[in-house]
């Protein structure tokens, strides 16, 4: 009998490794490989446009000498967290209209969706519609002049660090509203209104129950604004008019005058930067647990 079951459970455990190659070779090809290759650059030298294949810890020395470094990780990190704040809010809030306040399944989708409908179009071009809209003869400027609110244009609404605020929290609500729909979604109404007869007020109640309950889906939110924002230089390029600055925007311009080396070591980094980030959410909330129950 235990020689039966031993023979199941190595047979079982053998096919979950076959189904798990493909995704494990495609992982291997495709981000090992890649990321191997970054990292074995970022310690090569380089003369002008040639690379050096010696290895050097130079990209690295001046990348922690450098000044500007740690003023690009402050201005990413500032965008980062204020538009990881900003999404917060608008992905709570708009959650917990559609779970809690929303009591058709299917008035629920039907808004669900709405809120994806502006992501079906490209992110380039959700971005660059903002700059008529903010712009000093934009629609928003022309309007409040119309309505007497100002007598000039606002000069800080376009090519500012506003404008790339406004164009992240706009292109990333939605990583944000998602995971958090799911996990309140999942919350038995019965515990609401047990806490409700119990007293609790309408906070008491966000606070106490909504919150605990929603974590996994806040700690998933996060780690998707975070990573997004901290690898974005697009944005930040477009939006700031070339008057701000972020860590991948001084890679991109790197790469752009084929200095290889200092670009990967910056990207090697970041993405420590980035995986500590990650993994300290994941140990105040444990996502696996969390989605097993």
């Amino acid at each position: 009998m235990d020689t039966g079951s031993r023979r199941v459970t190595g047979g079982s455990s053998r096919a979950s490794y076959l189904l798990a190659a493909p995704l494990a070779l495609i992982l291997l090809l495709f981000f090992g490989v890649p990321l191997a290759l970054v990292i074995v650059v970022s310690f090569f030298d380089f003369d002008k446009f040639e690379i050096v294949p010696t290895f050097t810890l130079i990209n690295y020395a001046e990348l922690f000498e450098s000044s500007l470094t740690y003023t690009l990780y402050a201005s990413t990190l500032k965008y980062a967290v204020i538009v990881w704040a900003i999404t917060l809010f608008v992905g709570f809030t708009v959650s917990y209209f559609l779970v809690f306040h929303v009591r058709s399944v299917l008035w629920q989708m039907a808004l669900f969706l709405l809120c994806t409908v502006p992501f079906w179009t490209s992110n380039v071009i959700r971005m660059i519609s903002w700059i008529p809209f903010l712009g000093r003869n934009g629609i928003f400027n022309q309007s409040l002049i119309a309505l007497g609110v100002t007598t000039e244009p606002l000069e800080f609404l376009l090519f500012s660090d506003f404008a790339v605020v406004i164009a992240y929290v706009h292109l990333f609500s939605l990583f944000m509203i998602v995971p958090i729909f799911n996990s309140m979604a999942r919350i038995d109404p019965a515990v609401i209104e047990a806490a409700v007869d119990g007293g609790a007020g309408r906070l008491r109640v966000i606070w106490d129950i909504v919150v605990p309950l929603s974590k996994t889906g806040i700690a998933l939110g996060t780690i998707f604004v975070l990573a997004l924002v901290m690898g974005d230089f697009f944005v930040v390029k477009v939006m700031s008019g070339g008057q701000s600055a972020s860590v991948v925007l001084a890679m991109s311009n790197e790469i752009a005058i084929l200095q290889y080396p200092p670009a990967a070591a910056g990207a090697v980094l970041l993405l420590i930067i980035v995986t500590l980030m990650v993994s300290a959410i994941l140990r105040v909330v444990d996502v696996r647990k969390e989605l097993s129950r």
